[in-house]
């Protein structure tokens, strides 16, 4: 991703031929405001020995005289993966329709040590405080390892590997689509990705090729040593956090200085089968793009929010306040359309009992499964019997000492009743602070539900298939199965507009 000349520019893995995976070349489109696409011709092909088998994962880097550099992710015609530089064939272009290979392809080769198909994804660069660029790649050592390289170089066309690695952490395995980036600790706005100084952390973020989830980690960069120390090692890539705790991958943030914000894409597959793709004639989409920021009240995670543009989609407005849901109700909300929502949803819960302990922990075993104080929260794309729905809640939980440990989930178990769909419970811890009340964002779109807990400091990105619960069938409701206290839920919510996505009108003078 990256911002020229006035249009956000998005280039993505792509097959031409098919709906399933191969051929893989990158697709190209363009948004004045990151939510209406405009598709473009190809942007890359693999035509070259260097990239013949595949055009794979890049990165843009924008120099400070506004030159663009693409360096990309080659398959060679002997299956090595090798680095690639590109550029615009004219920077003047506000599209950049045509793109350039440079002919002293490739730039960088896999080092000693890496095997062939362990060397990929070249992260943005970002300028030393000695003016020498750098940027980082992923990898593993040992099998297990998974690490990050850092190159140096001063012309992007020559480059240093760096003797050890920017961090490596046992048993995550190899790391893809590296991310590296610095946030304000105090500041409401991003920074360019090579602020370096006081009151900056940097966030390290990679994709585990094992599992295929996204996992970060913020810590402390020194620009000297090239070394990244996470702030807490219990927590450190591939073992803590995860960036979104459903179906996402290969995210990718760029520092769109149009708007000062750094924003961040995810990836999410299909849950179906392949035959299913064919049918369709299309797989896989972005997420809507979101903002990401320092958690200030916490100080121990990233808060991710939709983009303000999305907002423009937003079409009537219903509001429901202080609505009672007691233990083991659900709620109807009749609000018409319910295919594509941007709730806002706020929780307080009125203890009726005590709370019981040795309580199930985590998620538990869905939304069915009842404990003192959870689940509770909304049902999306369900039909009005309730026989397929998707709960997006709060389960709180009593820690040993006493406190409140709350997780965030989506059951996804009941979404279909189509036997060929992946299903499964996902979710993860959320810090609920004490004066706050249970918040969740919810954006619904027909087969994928984006959810965001307490500002975003926990998501989940869900993939459904429902047969019933679809178009002027999908029903909303709150419902509350916890065992031991009432809930009382205020919403406002909008129904959404599509965004139209189309191919760019090249017979049109203007868009």
């Amino acid at each position: 991703p990256l911002y020229h000349k006035g249009w956000y520019h998005l280039f993505y893995q792509y097959n031409p031929y098919s709906a399933i995976w191969g051929n893989i070349t990158w697709g190209h489109a363009v948004s004045r405001d990151l939510i209406h696409w405009l598709y473009l011709p190809l942007a890359l092909v693999p035509d070259h020995w260097y990239d013949i088998k595949g055009v794979w994962t890049g990165s843009a880097t924008i120099l400070p005289d506004g030159q663009i550099i693409m360096l990309y992710t080659g398959e060679t015609n002997e299956s090595v993966q090798v680095q690639n530089l590109a550029y615009p064939a004219n920077l003047s272009d506000p599209l950049l329709l045509h793109w350039l290979k440079y002919p002293g392809n490739p730039v960088m080769v896999p080092p000693p040590g890496v095997k062939p198909d362990d060397f990929r994804d070249p992260t943005t660069a970002w300028l030393g405080p000695d003016g020498t660029w750098r940027l980082t790649m992923g990898s593993k050592f040992d099998t297990t390892i998974g690490i990050s390289l850092v190159y140096h170089t001063t012309n992007f066309r020559d480059y240093e590997l760096l003797d050890g690695v920017l961090h490596a952490v046992p048993g995550t395995g190899m790391w893809e689509c590296v991310d590296f980036y610095p946030v304000a600790i105090n500041g409401s706005v991003a920074l360019d990705t090579s602020s370096l100084g006081p009151g900056i952390k940097h966030v390290l973020k990679a994709s585990l090729d094992n599992t295929k989830v996204d996992h970060y980690a913020i810590g402390t960069y020194d620009p000297i040593t090239d070394k990244w120390t996470p702030d807490n090692p219990e927590e450190d890539v591939g073992i803590g956090l995860k960036v979104d705790y459903g179906r996402y991958y290969a995210s990718k943030t760029f520092f769109d200085q149009h708007k000062q914000r750094r924003v961040l894409w995810g990836w999410i597959n299909e849950t179906d089968i392949e035959t299913a793709d064919l049918k369709k004639g299309w797989a896989s989409l972005q997420t809507i793009p979101r903002t990401v920021l320092y958690d200030n009240k916490t100080g121990t995670n990233l808060l991710q929010w939709p983009v303000e543009e999305v907002e423009s989609l937003r079409l009537n407005s219903t509001m429901f306040k202080e609505v009672l849901v007691e233990p083991g109700s659900v709620v109807p909300l009749d609000i018409g359309t319910t295919t594509q929502l941007d709730i806002l949803a706020e929780f307080e819960i009125e203890p009726l009992i005590p709370s019981t302990t040795n309580e199930i922990d985590d998620c538990g075993d869905g939304a069915v499964d009842r404990s003192t104080y959870g689940p509770f929260g909304l049902l999306v794309i369900a039909d009005a019997s309730l026989s397929e729905l998707t709960p997006i809640y709060f389960r709180p939980l009593n820690a040993s000492d006493g406190s409140l440990k709350t997780y965030f989930c989506t059951d996804e178990t009941r979404s279909s009743k189509a036997s060929d769909v992946f299903k499964q419970v996902y979710g993860g811890k959320v810090p609920v602070l004490d004066d706050e009340n249970y918040n969740m964002r919810v954006l619904v779109d027909h087969s994928i539900v984006e959810s965001f807990a307490q500002g975003g400091r926990t998501v989940i990105s869900s993939r459904i298939y429902p047969t019933e619960a679809i178009y002027g069938a999908a029903r909303l409701f709150l419902f509350n199965n916890a065992t031991g206290v009432n809930v009382k839920a205020t919403l406002k919510l909008w129904e959404l507009n599509s965004a139209f996505i189309r191919p760019f009108p090249f017979e049109r003078d203007s868009v």
